[in-house]
């Protein structure tokens, strides 16, 4: 069973409709020529010798409108860093050709169409087509998933929501994954005791008028 593939931490809503799988997030500039570092959200990087364009979108959830900005651009190379980068990836694009072009790209999504993720064996999944699926554990149901959020540090969070609208968050970590059945929209889970509690967002305060 994996948790990873294309678009594995992509930032998600419910949108079946939206048209890309996020494969990497932009960190910071990497060079003098326009090059910037990147998070990788695939565990397909070699894929990137095959593609000559990608597209680039704002952060944020998968609304039409986001996906109607995404602007196309020209992949001109890329390389896999080694040392205190490795795992990440390094991109040169096209419109991207001094440090100060590359800056303004920070937290920019790194997108491809969904018509081109890579094929995947059975039982493997992409994050994304977590969306919608109900969370059970031994204890009962906790809610359904409404997003995953980029977790650059760590984990992809599942933001879970549940009948009464309370807000959970719930690390996509392997060791706490019993089974899921994507077609079904379920997915059971083990997770530690008091997890919920810890990572259950701070009410948000009520702004008050004199």
């Amino acid at each position: 069973m994996a948790a990873e593939a294309d678009g594995r931490v992509g930032s998600s809503s419910l949108s079946a409709a939206f048209p890309f799988t996020i494969v990497a997030v932009v960190l910071r500039p990497q060079g003098r020529h326009g090059e910037v570092l990147c998070e990788l959200l695939t565990d397909f990087p070699e894929k990137f010798a095959e593609r000559q364009r990608v597209y680039l979108l704002a952060p944020g959830d998968v609304a039409p409108e986001r996906a109607e900005a995404a602007r196309e651009v020209t992949l001109e190379s890329y390389w896999l860093p080694v040392g205190k980068n490795a795992g990440r990836v390094v991109l040169k694009l096209g419109d991207s050709n001094s440090i100060e072009d590359a800056e303004k790209l920070a937290r920019v999504e790194v997108a491809i169409p969904r018509e081109e993720r890579v094929p995947l064996e059975q039982g493997d999944f992409y994050v994304e087509d977590l969306l919608g699926c109900e969370i059970v554990t031994a204890d009962g149901t906790i809610g359904r998933v409404r997003e995953v959020d980029h977790a650059l540090t760590g984990s992809p969070l599942l933001i879970v929501h549940n009948e009464a609208g309370e807000e959970f968050l719930v690390p996509l970590v392997k060791a706490y994954l019993k089974s899921t059945d994507i077609k079904g929209k379920r997915l059971e889970m083990e997770l530690p005791e008091g997890l919920l509690e810890i990572n259950k967002p701070e009410p948000k305060a009520k702004s008050s008028v004199e």
